[in-house]
């Protein structure tokens, strides 16, 4: 019963002695199982549970290699050390949250909310942070039933957070409405992120096509907020948080829900997660960001497929 976790054991073992360096093509799974005396199912589970581990990579019709953090992630399986891999959106209160932690969350490197998820459909990473709009009007849950279908998804609620644009102190443009952002250097963040989504859904509720709203790209809310301040974009969406961070003047545009997406298996790893955001003392540091709203923070939905699909 236990014969592939011993054959995972074996292969992360030569992975981290070095025997397997990164980027290190394996057997096939037939080849692994003719070698090891064992069976294909028995070798194509432990492959299954070093890449969930990610000491190895897997990709459709390719054979499976030591991933480029192999050696690493070997270390922290072999030793029993479960460390949670998250990936996803930016967000100033998470940049936080993940301070405290330390080494027990190694972040993905998947830039936003899209990224994030086709991260953890793929197993790179456990969990990702998310703050999707769906077209019904619901956050993320869409999302993670598509990703995560026949995994259990799972949301555990962070926080809701507050958008809107960031404008330069004292508001020189007197800039009251979405709708006067209409030729403008607008700082956006790229395609993939929820705050992208969100502006290009409220661009167009207010009758603005958002291919003409044009300006430039950023990998976090904290360069949206630098780009205005520093008069590099007239304006940009963000984070409350980011425009307090440098006395920008801000205009409310949408409350979002801000939520962990992961499947079942994943819940035990990500514990340390979850109880750092029910600790006091990270709940007052994320109120002092401003913009937040911690009422339901981790509380878990278990999603369950619409009639139907």
């Amino acid at each position: 019963m236990t014969r592939y976790l011993d054959l995972s054991s074996e292969l992360a073992t030569a992975v981290l002695d070095g025997e397997l360096p990164p980027g290190t093509e394996l057997p096939s799974v037939r080849d692994l199982a003719t070698a090891r005396a064992t069976t294909a199912a028995t070798a194509s589970r432990a492959y299954r549970h070093l890449a969930e581990r990610g000491v190895i990579g897997l990709e459709p019709r390719r054979r499976a290699r030591v991933s480029p953090d192999g050696p690493a992630a070997a270390r922290r399986m072999l030793g029993g050390t479960s460390v949670f891999r998250l990936a996803g959106s930016d967000d100033p209160a998470m940049s936080l949250v993940l301070r405290r932690l330390g080494d027990r969350v190694s972040v993905v490197p998947a830039r936003g909310s899209l990224h994030g998820l086709a991260a953890v459909a793929s197993n790179v990473a456990d969990g990702a942070t998310a703050h999707l709009r769906h077209h019904t009007g619901i956050y993320n849950a869409p999302f993670a039933r598509a990703v995560l279908r026949g995994r259990h998804p799972l949301l555990v609620h962070l926080w809701r957070r507050e958008q809107g644009l960031l404008l330069p102190a004292g508001n020189p443009r007197r800039i009251t409405d979405l709708r006067q952002v209409r030729g403008l250097r607008v700082a956006k963040r790229g395609p993939g992120t929820g705050t992208r989504v969100l502006l290009d859904h409220a661009l167009t509720a207010v009758g603005l096509k958002p291919d003409e709203v044009t300006g430039p790209e950023f990998g976090s809310h904290l360069e949206v907020a630098l780009a205005v301040a520093v008069g590099a974009a007239d304006v940009g969406l963000a984070v409350r948080a980011a425009a307090a961070d440098l006395d920008l003047d801000f205009l409310p545009v949408a409350w979002e829900d801000y939520d962990l997406v992961l499947a079942e298996e994943a819940l035990d790893a990500a514990t340390p997660l979850v109880e750092a955001v029910h600790d006091p003392d990270v709940h007052a540091a994320i109120t002092a960001l401003g913009g937040y709203d911690l009422s339901q923070t981790g509380s878990v939905d278990h999603l369950t497929q619409p009639a139907g699909r």
